[in-house]
């Protein structure tokens, strides 16, 4: 997943230079819909599953909401304004926001191991954007105070956003496969996401290879890691997947210097990237503990986790139980 996000955001970095933010969110998710679509159309198992997930229809506009619109929305507006550095800034509290939503509105039991990992890995984050990437304010539409309020708020809004998307993802789709679940959603988030794209960005500039790069995006990088990222939701749990995400600045930043486009990272920077790491691994090795006794957060009690045919790991996770051995992943 990681590898997948890093290169991801390479290559989403080098669209959104040279084409309209809007464009990139709103094609990379049409291309993943597309994509998801075709794999759970072929196969047999997914088709009555898909055909189920589909049948919320209010469950895939929330969470179409939460997890594309808002948040590609946010976070690529937020890179016009503020730059790569500044977003990256804040989308590195994901991990936080996601533990204090956990905590305050879906009763998640929280760990002093929980805790102290997550708080090292944000404030390693935060540190390690800050010494190498200096403050936010160099993006491209960077022009006053105004400017940089705007992207700070757009960009704190899709990652508040996307940290609730995994508790309400959970909650609302636990008993669906992701391969079953995601067309609809994501077809959802693209439906969402176009008409912003033809209404508020000027496309006639946008050629066929920035097309076809957002195409290469969204089906080859973005599509299968929805897919990992949601079944690590459904077995580990929203936290776990948004702090072993924050492995991903530390590919980025190796990828650029690899590539030429940046400077080899200084021992400040490879020593705060090393205490993230740390506090990924506390995080990550922690053990999850179950809601409270009818949590489920404002909408209610959470679904069960039901085994499902499709899904014979998912079936296996959710019939023992017994306690489950700390470095069974």
């Amino acid at each position: 997943m990681v590898t997948l996000l890093a290169a991801g955001w390479l290559l989403s970095g080098h669209l959104v230079s040279q084409t309209p933010p809007l464009a990139v969110a709103a094609g990379r998710t049409a291309a993943a819909f597309l994509t998801l679509t075709l794999i759970a159309a072929l196969t047999p198992r997914t088709r009555a599953a898909a055909r189920a997930g589909a049948a919320r229809p209010r469950a895939v506009a929330l969470l179409a909401f939460l997890g594309f619109f808002v948040y590609y929305s946010g976070t690529l507006l937020g890179v016009d304004r503020i730059g790569v550095s500044g977003v990256g800034l804040i989308v590195c509290l994901l991990p936080c926001l996601t533990f204090v939503i956990g905590v305050a509105a879906f009763r998640e039991q929280s760990t002093v191991r929980k805790a102290g990992g997550t708080l090292i890995a944000v404030s390693a984050a935060v540190g390690y954007a800050l010494a190498d990437g200096g403050a936010a304010g160099g993006g491209p539409g960077a022009g006053g105070t105004g400017t940089l309020a705007a992207g700070l708020l757009l960009a704190l809004a899709g990652t508040f956003t996307y940290a609730l998307y995994g508790y309400v993802y959970r909650q609302r789709m636990a008993d669906i496969p992701p391969l079953a679940a995601l067309p609809a959603i994501t077809g959802a988030g693209a439906a969402m996401l176009a008409p912003a794209a033809l209404f508020l960005t000027p496309l006639d500039g946008v050629g066929p290879g920035d097309w076809a790069g957002i195409a290469l995006l969204g089906a080859v990088l973005t599509a299968p890691v929805f897919l990992i990222s949601h079944a690590l939701i459904l077995l580990r749990g929203p936290l776990f997947t948004s702090a072993v995400a924050l492995v991903v600045p530390l590919l980025i930043r190796l990828g650029e210097w690899a590539l030429g486009w940046d400077t080899a990272p200084g021992p400040l920077v490879l020593a705060l990237l090393g205490l993230c790491l740390a506090g990924v691994w506390l995080t990550a090795r922690a053990r999850s503990a179950p809601p409270a006794e009818g949590g489920g957060g404002p909408a209610g009690p959470a679904r069960p986790l039901p085994a499902h045919p499709a899904d014979p790991a998912h079936s296996a996770e959710h019939a023992d139980p017994a306690p489950r051995t700390r470095g069974t992943p």
